[in-house]
């Protein structure tokens, strides 16, 4: 991980990082895609051990980090509704406007009743927190060490870490909007990291963790995705933010059709399949 320069009031500053970022590196080798991903979800194997939670202050514990929490923090009540109902009013035009408040709005409902259903959250290890293709970068090129930058770490499974790096990765995709080739070279990476990490699971264990993956996975896009559609016209945005404002339906439709598959209790590999496949479409 990255070195630490200092810490002030709470703020960690790390030293700088140069090289290729994981994202840079996905486009350019699109066939090394599951090695790329799987490189720096190695490192995190301290946190991911049982007991690692107990190198972590109490007083650092912040349950919001997580994607359960932040969704609950942000969809909660009649201000959440509220929330949905102001989406992309700053940023989009009216007709994808529309669209996109109700295919949010039909999500959130199904992904506060598929909470319900997550594994417990109570766990002796700790997640990263914060695994994206932007905080990982390769000094030494692809076939080096990882770094990664800007952790948040908390509480919580490997498969918090697992979710979030699956759900930037798509992200990332679709703002940059590569080839057909790439894209299908990509997406397809993804699948043989997320399937190398269940190996070996009975086939009950193996449907539970796919189905909170899928679950974290589509809280983390709403979660990302409805961050940039509230923000004021007047803020800049990233120039993966407004990328993503643009591509808002296709985004969301993926939340909507795989939360809709995942609610009426399809075979979870089906819904796995399909959440590949609205992937893909929104990648290319």
């Amino acid at each position: 991980m990255c070195a630490v320069a200092g810490i002030r009031r709470g703020v960690i500053f790390t030293e700088p990082v140069t090289g290729p970022s994981l994202g840079e590196l996905l486009l350019a080798h699109p066939g090394e895609t599951c090695e790329l991903l799987t490189r720096p979800f190695a490192e995190l194997r301290p946190l991911h051990q049982p007991g690692s939670l107990s190198r972590l202050d109490p007083s650092g514990v912040i349950g919001e980090r997580s994607i359960a929490g932040t969704f609950l923090r942000k969809f909660n009540g009649l201000s959440g509704a509220a929330y949905v109902d102001r989406l992309g009013a700053e940023r989009c035009g009216p007709g994808p406007r529309e669209e996109t408040v109700d295919l949010v709005r039909g999500s959130v409902d199904r992904l506060r009743r598929l909470r319900m259903a997550l594994p417990s959250t109570e766990s002796t290890t700790l997640a990263y927190g914060d695994l994206k293709p932007e905080h990982v970068f390769f000094p030494d090129g692809p076939d080096g060490r990882p770094v990664l930058l800007d952790p948040g770490l908390l509480r919580a499974s490997p498969m918090t870490d697992l979710a979030k790096l699956i759900s930037r990765t798509v992200l990332f995709l679709a703002a940059h909007r590569p080839s057909a080739g790439t894209a299908w070279r990509v997406v397809g990476g993804i699948e043989k990291f997320a399937e190398s990490q269940v190996t070996g699971l009975s086939g009950r264990d193996r449907d539970v963790l796919l189905r909170g993956l899928l679950t974290l996975w589509l809280m983390d896009t709403v979660n990302i995705l409805t961050t940039y559609l509230s923000a004021p016209a007047a803020l800049p945005l990233p120039a993966l933010g407004a990328a993503l404002v643009d591509r808002a339906v296709p985004v969301s439709s993926l939340v909507d059709v795989v939360s809709e598959a995942l609610t009426d209790r399809a075979a979870v590999r089906d819904v796995w399949d399909l959440a590949i496949s609205m992937a893909l479409a929104v990648a290319s």
